[in-house]
């Protein structure tokens, strides 16, 4: 026989009436035939239904990715045996595939053709989407045992993927850091986008990207604002591509590269505004900290920070940062999608102030937060 939790304060009690009375099946039974209520069974029935069915759905947008299908429909549309025979697909295999996909919006079919709806071909134009959808399936693989991934009893093989959230040592090799420096160029211009629309750079004098890659940020940045000097400062396996980067673009002579790692180098002087963009959530707490003091140590009186990445909902959790990223990081080895608020915490803690968030257009892109060194 169970044991009953004893009653009294300081004892929580489980699930309240209402949400017992929802767990009756002789309750449900009943709400779904009552005309009051059916509705409503009817809508949270098929939510909780597109969470069980949310893997099929991602694995269908692979397959579709993988393939080139979307690409092929942008050219032409095709019927379900000539996709069949250009992909080497049984058609009866391809034919569920199809279905799937305009079941999900992405493909329509007409007079016995598939081509893409305004959903599936907006997946084309969306920078480095493509690329990401194609590397996930080393978070399926990782994921695939869900309560030994929670448990922290498996070895995902993500962090393997992003070496450099280790340190220098870990991102020397040329082909690896070309593979993740590709992946996060590519994906960094929407996040660009979004930050540049979101940020006042006009006053900025010299602008400093810790971390950033082969530059793709600072690349917009100096694009949009064409009175700035600039200053990349990263691993020093990712110079090559940042040389050519900024050469093409034209900006070899505004753009200083310093080779470094935050981890173990001083961060270099004479930049009024500091750029971190995706940074922090690849990191832990303790290296965040340290990373946010460095910052504060080398910016001047006066100077801003700016911390662009997304965010956990925090007190509201909410499906990008808290059902998507927060499991991408933890698959990682390192670091955790943080809230505006922790990291507000973090950046009063290394001795910013006045510390802002500002408005998000596309929060499960990127949110930007800057703060100031007043002293």
């Amino acid at each position: 026989m169970g044991q009953v939790a004893p009653s009294g304060r300081g004892v929580r009690a489980g699930a309240g009436w209402l949400t017992r009375l929802v767990a009756s099946r002789k309750f449900q039974k009943w709400a779904a035939g009552f005309p009051l209520t059916r509705g409503r069974v009817g809508r949270e029935g098929a939510a909780v239904f597109d969470i069980l069915a949310g893997f099929c759905h991602s694995q269908i947008l692979s397959a579709l990715v993988e393939m080139d299908i979307l690409a092929q429909l942008f050219e032409r549309q095709s019927t379900v045996a000539e996709l069949a025979s250009e992909n080497r697909v049984p058609p009866e295999r391809m034919a569920v595939l199809l279905r799937g996909g305009e079941a999900l919006d992405l493909l329509k079919l007409r007079r016995g053709r598939y081509g893409l709806t305004a959903r599936g071909a907006s997946i084309l134009g969306v920078p480095g989407l493509q690329s990401m959808i194609r590397h996930h399936h080393i978070l399926y693989a990782d994921l695939s045992d869900s309560k030994a991934f929670f448990r922290g009893e498996t070895d995902p093989n993500l962090a393997r993927f992003w070496p450099y959230v280790f340190g220098a040592a870990e991102a020397e090799d040329p082909k690896t850091a070309q593979t993740y420096s590709r992946l996060m160029a590519e994906s960094q211009v929407l996040v660009s986008e979004d930050t540049l629309g979101a940020v006042a750079f006009k006053d900025v004098r010299h602008l400093m990207d810790v971390g950033g890659g082969t530059g793709a940020f600072l690349e917009a940045v100096g694009q949009a604002h064409p009175h700035l000097s600039m200053t990349l400062f990263d691993l020093p396996a990712v110079v090559p591509g940042a040389t050519e980067r900024f050469g093409a673009a034209g900006l070899r002579d505004r753009v200083r590269i310093s080779p470094g790692s935050f981890r173990d180098d001083a961060l270099p002087l004479g930049a009024d505004m500091i750029s971190l963009v995706r940074v922090l959530y690849d990191h832990a707490d303790d290296t965040v900290a340290a990373l946010l003091r460095a910052a504060y140590v080398a910016l001047p009186v006066g100077g801003r920070i700016l911390i662009s990445e997304p965010m956990s909902g925090g007190t509201r959790p909410e499906r990008a940062g808290d059902a998507y990223f927060a499991l991408y990081t933890l698959a990682m080895g390192t670091g955790r999608a943080r809230s505006a608020a922790q990291i507000t915490t973090l950046l009063e803690g290394a001795g910013f102030d006045a510390v802002k968030t500002h408005r998000a257009v596309r929060p499960f892109i990127t949110t930007a937060i800057t703060a100031v060194k007043s002293k």
